[in-house]
């Protein structure tokens, strides 16, 4: 079905994936100018984090993602680890999507593996849980 939507129309095998870029360019271009690191900023505090205290799965990401486009994945793992693997993730599954639109090649896709969801839940879960513990080493993974 790819191999022949590439084959009738380049420009529209190209769509979806140029929306997801440009939505994610604006995105990343948002939080650039927001700088999330500059605390009293315009991004306001993760709801969860104001009401209940605590550091949910996400708290971190955009400080994350603001790390990665200076080229600082010491200060992007300090800030969210399970966040940037998420998004190695989602580049590598990017990837794959645009080349399986033009039918160059179909790479293996983790996403679809039986386990995958599972496997995403425990890992969040696990995250949540181990960067809300009260003792050392795991106070460091707060945020």
């Amino acid at each position: 079905m790819t191999a022949r939507l590439a084959a009738a129309s380049p420009l529209r095998a190209l769509a979806a994936p140029a929306g997801v870029a440009a939505v994610a360019a604006g995105s990343c271009v948002g939080i650039w100018l927001a700088d999330p690191t500059t605390p009293g900023g315009v991004i306001p505090v993760c709801p969860t984090k104001a009401l209940l205290g605590i550091d949910c799965p996400g708290c971190g990401s955009m400080r994350m993602i603001y790390s990665l486009l200076h080229a600082d994945i010491g200060a992007a793992l300090r800030y969210n680890a399970l966040g940037l693997v998420a998004v190695v993730l989602l580049v590598v599954s990017y990837i794959g999507w645009v080349l399986a639109r033009f039918g160059v090649a179909r790479l293996p896709r983790w996403q679809d593996r039986r386990w995958a969801p599972m496997l995403v839940l425990i890992a969040v879960i696990g995250w949540f849980v181990v960067r809300n513990l009260p003792f050392a080493p795991f106070t460091g993974l707060r945020v």
